[in-house]
């Protein structure tokens, strides 16, 4: 049998199981607007969590207890190079041509002087690690990332980002290797590199009231701030607190109501007589107590 239709019989047995994968949900679980097939994505969540502990755990624990860490880094460089192609092309399709020109540079420099992508000398030369794909790009041409979906082995994703993963692997330069034994056998290495990459994160979902809400909520609110869709909140624009002060006094506060600089004001001079009003106040008058003659007016002095 070959790797190809081994391949596609573990996709046909994957989907078969999880087609009543459909679960109750939580009755306190947090709603999410973007998450309408969240009883069907729960069911894959719960798939994806069974053999995450049963398999890939396992694997990714034994993985880093065996292999020497310099040995781990050079894999994680090698794949991080072999995902420069994509990220390249992603950066030139939305414009960012710069970053596009800096991904070029590290991917020539660390396939040739870093050997093959094992070692990272285009990082200490100043150029700097980018992170793209097609999903991101049609974030930023404005395409709305749709629901959110649990792909089974593949993890959390939206429908946008499901597309993008399939334009993605064509930039991939694992799509274009001729023996397809060694095209599928290389992608066991790196999801075994990804998993051991996520183990210090497995305390923190191990407390959490709901594991599936904080992945699912940590996956939008990322790949919301990646497309500039998520960094700021233009509802709530910042004031500044200075607005209306008077720069020439720093001792002027802005009037009530917005009308401007009112000035402090100023203590008397020593001596000076106190300032009358506009307009003397009426004397207080006091009601007659019970019982006594009312008062009269005083007399007018005679002229």
């Amino acid at each position: 049998m070959s790797i190809r239709w081994l391949a596609r019989g573990v996709c046909v047995l994957t989907f078969a199981m999880t087609l009543g994968a459909c679960v109750t949900l939580p009755a306190n679980a947090p709603r999410s607007k973007q998450d309408p097939w969240e009883s069907w994505n729960r069911g894959v969540y719960r798939f994806n969590d069974s053999l995450d502990r049963h398999i890939a755990k396992p694997v990714a624990k034994g993985y880093v207890k065996v292999v020497p860490h310099p040995i781990r880094t050079g894999v994680s460089n090698f794949f991080a190079n072999l995902k420069t192609t994509t990220v390249m092309v992603n950066d030139a399709l939305q414009g960012k041509f710069k970053k596009a020109a800096n991904d070029l540079g590290r991917l020539v420099l660390n396939t040739t002087v870093g050997l093959g992508g094992i070692l990272d000398p285009a990082t200490p030369a100043g150029l700097d690690k980018n992170d793209n794909d097609f999903g991101l790009t049609l974030g930023v041409w404005g395409l709305h990332p749709g629901p959110f979906v649990e792909l089974p082995i593949l993890g959390p994703s939206d429908v946008r980002d499901t597309f993008g993963r399939v334009v993605d692997t064509y930039t991939d330069p694992r799509q274009y290797v001729k023996n397809t034994t060694v095209r599928y056998v290389s992608y066991v290495p790196y999801y075994i590199d990804r998993r051991a990459a996520l183990l210090p994160l497995d305390e923190t979902l191990r407390n959490a009231f709901d594991p599936y809400a904080v992945i699912r909520d940590a996956y939008l609110a990322n790949r919301a701030f990646l497309t500039g869709h998520g960094a700021t909140n233009e509802e709530e624009p910042l004031l500044d607190p200075d607005a209306g002060m008077n720069e020439s006094s720093p001792h002027s506060s802005p009037a009530p109501g917005g009308a401007g600089p009112m000035a402090a004001p100023s203590a008397p001079q020593p001596g000076a007589p106190p300032p009358e009003s506009s307009q003397a106040p009426a004397p207080a008058q006091t009601p007659p107590a019970k019982g006594s003659p009312p008062t009269e007016p005083p007399e007018e002095p005679p002229l």
